[in-house]
């Protein structure tokens, strides 16, 4: 009986990544064995793990290893594994199908990118490693067979539009990946892949330290030599590890192009003993926001593999982080439900915690421009952690920047905010907006630029809610400049808005009377210079960014009545407060009035109840008056 043999499509998008894969992406075609034995070796570490926890399990782990062998008379190159293999479910979805998620999204910052260098940078934040053999393939033939299961599969594609899949009864277990080599280019003698040499030279490079044994399989069929040491660099001193043996590690955990920003080593000794390597991403991946993005570090028990993205190891805020924790204490047959009840996994993950939070915070003053990738690529998850994280609010508030009115170029941290503020100022102010430029260009922030006040601007969704769950810095509370009543007067100051407050009294009572439902209350500003009028909110109050953003999920939320504030210096309010004294009854007045609250509700970036009005009374307004 004949096999049954289907052919599929890769999906249009696909299609288009796979060929800029080939042609375009990577510059280092020995990258694709680097790619495909770390594939192996996930696979093998799955399998035993599996083994483990099903005894039922029918598969063989007694001799578990990943083997590249060559062909040089057919020209091609296999990597086979005895691992956990795939059925044929998974082979159409993980390999029938480039980058699940993000292609499109891939396709449109490659397009972006100027050079070959920026293009090259992107490699690492999408899952295509495995089509990196098509840089050396004309063809690539997959056959694989799931533990456990009695018939396997065999994929294949050219590289073009097309795959075939079909079952075989005869695969062994694992997968084995045969590259048909293109042919061979005199001019480029470096990648002769059907070379040992070559082979032994990338797999010690890349695939040193990975746990099971890489052989190189003779032509003639005698005993497979082991080309990598297996030795587990979170167990080697320090000081024999090279920056490019972590630099491979990492890019084996994370399948991240681009280098580490920063390598993390932590051992601990006593009743509960476990070391840990961990790394700094340099590039925040894709899905850092995204709800269906994997965290955590991976667990080993004494260096046997036990778990994937460990949840409890790592808080959300540092879901980034990537690397290996290996620990002397645990049973190998742990759960994640275990896991969250466990006291030293406890212990362990804020230990880990302290111990990147303070690596950060060393990397401000020995390594500057590093911490400023660090915090522009990760700082607003970070951020999140001020409110999930109460024991180390403290230490993450001392490793944050912010944007500020001080250097529009450069932004601060707190503690250099405090070292700068004025004699006898008590608070750290901010405001909080969509962005800078409309922060920039508020009313709020005319009296302080004018007394030289610094403010931080803050555009992060995220600020909007941990200014008010934190406290203080330093000693210094936190206060909103867009809400609350401001004190920047001197005692004189004070005096003459007292004297003022009397004499606007007439009109604040009618203004507010007149505004209705529209405010809560109309009084006078010590925060305008320029501008006639602001809105601004009670001190505990939602701001308009945060009523926007609860409105857009859903949230039924009440009215929120705000107060107007009027610039008693600004010849429109002294003109009305003149006029309304002369003729209390002119509807003109009322007319004034509104169009007074749209203006400062609009420069806020509110929006009108009804635009049209608006218009209406402007365009008159402005009529009468030529």
């Amino acid at each position: 009986m004949t096999a049954h043999v289907e052919t599929l499509q890769f999906q249009s998008e696909a299609r288009q990544l796979l060929q800029l894969v080939i042609h375009s992406i990577y510059s280092n075609k020995d990258t694709f064995l680097r790619e495909l034995v770390s594939n192996a070796s996930d696979a093998l570490d799955k399998l035993r793990l599996e083994a483990f926890r099903d005894k039922e399990l029918a598969a063989d782990t007694s001799d578990l290893h990943v083997d590249i062998e060559v062909d040089k008379d057919k020209r091609t190159l296999t990597v086979r594994d005895n691992g956990i293999g795939m059925a044929r479910d998974e082979v159409v979805g993980l390999i029938g199908t480039i980058a699940k998620s993000g292609t499109a999204e891939f396709l449109r910052k490659l397009k972006e990118a100027q050079d070959a260098a920026g293009s090259q940078e992107l490699i690492g934040r999408f899952g295509i490693g495995f089509y990196s053999s098509f840089m050396v393939a004309d063809k690539v033939t997959l056959v694989t067979r799931r533990a456990g299961s009695a018939e396997g599969v065999r994929w294949e594609s050219s590289g073009e539009s097309t795959y075939t899949i079909e079952p075989v009864s005869d695969a062994p277990q694992g997968t084995a990946v045969t590259l048909h080599l293109k042919p061979a280019d005199p001019e480029e003698h470096l990648h002769d892949y059907t070379a040992r040499e070559k082979l032994v030279e990338i797999i010690k490079r890349y695939s040193d330290f990975i746990t099971w044994p890489v052989r190189v399989v003779p032509e003639d069929g005698g005993e497979p030599e082991t080309i990598n040491s297996r030795k587990a660099l979170w167990a080697r001193p320090a000081s024999e590890v090279t920056e490019d043996e972590y630099t491979e590690f990492y890019r084996h955990l994370s399948h991240d192009w681009n280098a580490p920003l920063e390598t993390i080593r932590l051992r601990a000794e006593g009743t509960f003993e476990y070391q840990a390597l961990l790394f700094l991403p340099s590039r925040a991946p894709l899905d850092l926001f995204m709800r269906e993005r994997k965290r955590g570090v991976q667990l080993y028990v004494k260096r046997v593999f036990v778990m994937d993205d460990c949840e409890e190891l790592m808080p959300e805020y540092l879901r980034f982080v990537k690397g290996v924790v290996d620990a002397q204490d645990l049973s190998l047959n742990v759960s994640r439900e275990i896991l969250q009840q466990d006291r030293h996994i406890q212990l362990m993950r804020r230990r880990l915690v302290k111990k990147i939070l303070s690596t950060v915070k060393s990397m401000m003053t020995e390594k500057p421009d590093d911490y400023a990738t660090f915090w522009r690529e990760f700082g607003r998850a970070v951020k999140e952690g001020l409110l999930d994280d109460f024991d180390n609010r403290d230490a993450i508030l001392d490793i944050a920047s912010f944007d500020s009115t001080h250097d529009p170029e450069k932004p601060t941290t707190l503690a250099q905010y405090v070292e700068r503020m004025k004699e006898g100022q008590e608070h750290i102010y901010y405001m909080t907006g969509e962005s800078r430029t409309r922060i920039e260009n508020s009313p709020h922030l005319e009296a302080f630029r004018a007394k030289g006040f610094e403010v931080l601007v803050l555009t992060d969704p995220i600020d909007e809610m941990w200014v008010d769950a934190v406290a203080g810095f330093g000693g210094k509370k936190f206060q909103s400049i867009a809400k609350g009543e401001v004190d920047l007067d001197t005692e004189d100051e004070k005096k003459e808005t007292q004297a003022r407050q009397e004499d606007f009294a007439e009109l604040l009572s009618w203004l507010t009377e007149t505004l209705g439902e529209g405010v809560k209350e109309v009084r006078l500003s010590s925060r305008l210079t320029t501008s006639p009028a602001c809105i601004v909110g009670d001190t505990h109050e939602l701001s308009p960014m945060m009523e926007k953003m609860y409105r857009a999920m859903g949230q039924d939320l009440p009215a929120i009545k705000r107060i107007l504030e009027l610039n008693p210096t600004h010849p429109l309010v002294t003109g009305l407060r003149d006029a309304h004294r002369e003729r209390k009854d002119d509807t003109g007045l009322a007319e004034t009035a509104e169009l007074i609250y749209g203006m400062a509700l609009l420069a806020e970036g509110g929006e009108l109840d009804d635009p049209a009005r608006f218009t209406r009374l402007l365009s008159g307004h402005l009529q009468r008056a030529l």
